[in-house]
């Protein structure tokens, strides 16, 4: 199960349409319309599995995703307005470069017909497209994206590995299996700007040690750069599997005003977003729950057509706390775009500064079909049924030992009588020993020659 895990994974991804692009650019408040899903199922698994003679096995994890068309409301080759990710980035990533090489790359830009948003396909937008635009900047710029070729979010999602992870066994101490003893070779990561933010907490995110307590769990999330920490809301079942549900505190992406230990991850801006340009190459990109769930409402009001739910945006891990397993999940996050006017670029306008949300994913996945009968089978039912059994034989020793009390009873009550029978004709014996002869009645003549003859 931890090598191949047999459960089904779905990623879901959520776009924000822009439906009002040139009066964005003049200035007005961003109006947004969600697509989707577009559905994708996941596969994962393990490849160059090394086991180490300190308790630890290395691995590496890959991620190959399927569009599912049945799924999903809308098709991979559809178009939608979202903002020219690579020039908008840039253009805030360049904000302090002199006038003059602003000027220049805007002109650049210019004869590229490159525009703030852009009109791509769903399909693009995933998995990359070429744009000019990539070597055009290097080349006013160089090494400010470094990378070549196509451009696209999850373009590194698909079919590859997110890192090496080494893991402790629990050989030796149960209670450390699955923890992370290092992920590329790293113990802490150098993103932050604490130590404590920097830690490589908690497991890889599949499983938890076993005989968990309700109280909090902790991951390592390469996708967002950082070690997450969930706590406990509620105890529930899972199609009759009782499991403990461990949901995002609101503390999770707070600012460093509102939360002090989260200072590390600023420079922050509103509670409820968090800044990983560190991990990402320096462009203006912020995480968050969907549509800001749990975040500041300044962050929400800046555009139109946000609507964030606890049902609908929340993320949490439903775990069976004996095992550490768990049966069912939803994790979810949003990718947001911090846009703004940048003089010297015109083709910025007048846009307000704005922290646009891009997109929402939720992957999610749950334990099902002959896995979760086993799972039900082996952890809830048999030992259910051990339960029973022993109120049962506990119930047949009382009346056992209830039997064994009323058959001594009935034995003693007989005993007494047999004895008390036996007194009274040993004493009915002595009277008649004690008896004196003449006191007998005479005997007749006839008897006596009878008993001659």
């Amino acid at each position: 199960m931890w090598k191949d895990i047999p459960v089904p994974f779905y990623m879901s991804v959520y776009f924000f349409e822009v439906l009002n692009p040139k009066e964005v650019l003049q200035g007005a408040k961003p109006v947004l319309n969600q697509r989707g899903p577009y559905v994708y199922r996941e596969f994962r698994y393990k490849t160059n599995i090394t086991f180490h003679d300190n308790d630890t096995v290395s691995f590496l994890e890959y991620r190959k995703l399927f569009f599912q068309p049945d799924l999903s409301n809308g098709s991979e080759d559809e178009y939608i307005v979202v903002p020219n990710i690579l020039m908008m980035g840039a253009a805030v990533m360049m904000e302090n470069l002199p006038n003059f090489v602003k000027l220049l790359l805007s002109g650049a830009l210019a004869g590229l017909k490159q525009e703030a948003f852009m009109n791509r396909t769903v399909g693009e937008i995933m998995w990359g497209y070429e744009d000019p635009l990539i070597d055009t900047i290097n080349m006013f710029v160089p090494g400010l994206i470094p990378f070549k070729g196509k451009f696209g979010l999850f373009i590194e999602l698909n079919n590859s590995n997110s890192g090496l992870f080494t893991v402790n066994t629990g050989m030796k101490n149960i209670s450390r299996v699955h923890m992370v003893d290092s992920w590329n070779g790293l113990k802490k990561v150098n993103y932050w700007q604490s130590s404590e933010c920097n830690m490589i907490n908690g497991t890889a995110g599949e499983m938890w040690p076993p005989f968990m307590s309700p109280t909090s769990l902790e991951f390592y999330s390469p996708d967002a750069c950082r070690s997450m920490t969930l706590v406990y809301e509620q105890s529930g079942k899972f199609k009759g599997v009782p499991t403990y549900r461990f949901v995002a505190p609101k503390t999770l992406f707070a600012n460093g005003t509102d939360y002090p230990p989260n200072e590390g991850f600023c420079p922050c801006m509103q509670s409820g977003i968090q800044n990983v340009s560190t991990c990402r190459l320096n462009a203006p990109i912020f995480i968050s729950h969907p549509h800001f769930y749990n975040a500041d409402p300044a962050l929400v009001n800046a555009v139109e057509g946000l609507h964030p739910s606890k049902d609908q945006h929340a993320l949490f891990l439903d775990v069976h706390p004996m095992t550490g397993i768990p049966m069912n999940c939803s994790i979810k996050l949003q990718l947001n775009l911090y846009i703004k006017q940048v003089s010297g670029i015109i083709q910025t306008g007048k846009i307000k500064p704005v922290v646009l949300p891009l997109l929402w994913f939720a992957e999610s996945g749950s334990i099902e079909g002959s896995v979760l009968k086993q799972f039900y089978t082996n952890l809830v039912l048999i030992p259910s049924m051990l339960d029973y059994l022993q109120y049962i034989f506990l119930g047949l020793s009382v009346l056992l030992i209830m039997s064994a009390a009323v058959l001594m009873a009935t034995s003693q009550e007989r005993c007494s009588l047999f004895w008390s029978s036996n007194k009274k004709n040993s004493n009915s014996n002595k009277a008649n020993q004690a008896t004196p002869g003449k006191n007998l009645p005479p005997v007749k003549g006839t008897v006596l020659r009878e008993a001659r003859l």
